[in-house]
């Protein structure tokens, strides 16, 4: 199992192997282990989530999966508390991209764990919760983290609207799966897929401000929207070369506009002068 956790990020860091639909089911599972045939992370954009799945969140209180969705977009992970590698890799790799993201959990979106092994309990989410929240060192984040618990059927509903494929192995007792973070939009729809265990600040921002319809972020973000576009084959940001092009165009219009501008200002400040004498 430990050769499988090592393989699963590798295979499921492009969107290619992890079921974006430019193979059927069969040609993406041939030559894999028998214990990952019936894992992927299938991108289903747009796909609603059901927001009325009860779950309980770390301090053993029942709600529901769409308290989370108070106006603000929800980065979704799917793990094991009690996984011994993969799903701490996955946290780990969020937690320092988005301390280099200027938007607070809490403020500006939610981050939202569902643990998918069904015997964990509260007492174990709030552990990691806690684990966490002081990796990411950011005073008054604290409420923006959820890490819930609940009933197989409950967290099957949540994976599967998301695409998520996970398989039990019961001679390890751990779990087959793969590896990534899903980004929804505050009515809870799937905006945006990151695979791997590695993120880009600037993809998770963009995503953020995508998923929010452009509700937070700065002037800044809109000019990298317009000269970046979600590639949903590779699960990430790639550059919009004509739209580079483009930009450039109009800052170069826009240069020339005010090198000519400066230029009549001086001729008529000179013609002034002339007159005056």
């Amino acid at each position: 199992m430990r050769r499988l956790s090592i393989l699963i990020p590798v295979l499921f860091a492009t969107p290619l192997i992890a079921g974006d639909g430019l193979q059927s089911p069969m040609e993406q599972n041939q030559g894999r282990p028998p214990a990952l045939r019936d894992v992927g992370f299938d991108q289903r954009l747009d796909e609603q989530v059901p927001l009325d799945v009860s779950l309980i969140d770390e301090s053993g209180r029942d709600v529901t999966f769409g308290d989370y969705f108070a106006g603000k977009p929800v980065i979704l992970v799917l793990a094991q508390y009690r996984c011994p590698m993969l799903c701490n890799q996955v946290l780990n790799g969020l937690v320092d991209a988005l301390r280099k993201v200027a938007f607070t959990p809490g403020e500006q979106y939610q981050v939202v764990v569902v643990g998918f092994d069904a015997r964990e309990t509260p007492e174990m989410a709030a552990a990691k919760k806690a684990t966490y929240v002081e990796h990411f060192a950011r005073p008054g984040s604290e409420g923006g983290w959820h890490f819930l618990t609940g009933p197989k059927d409950s967290v099957d509903r949540i994976a599967k609207a998301v695409g998520f494929r996970y398989s039990y192995d019961a001679q390890t007792d751990l779990f087959a799966h793969a590896s990534g973070v899903v980004v929804l939009t505050p009515q809870g729809k799937a905006a945006r897929y990151f695979y791997g265990i590695r993120y880009s600040p600037r993809d998770l921002r963009l995503g953020l401000v995508e998923a929010s319809q452009e509700r937070i972020g700065s002037p800044v973000d809109q000019i990298l929207l317009f000269c970046f576009h979600y590639d949903a084959t590779a699960g990430k940001y790639s550059a919009a070369v004509r739209n580079f092009v483009r930009l450039g165009g109009v800052l170069m219009l826009l240069a020339i506009g005010a090198f000519m501008f400066q230029s009549w200002r001086r001729d008529r400040r000179a013609t002034a002068r002339t007159k005056a004498e």
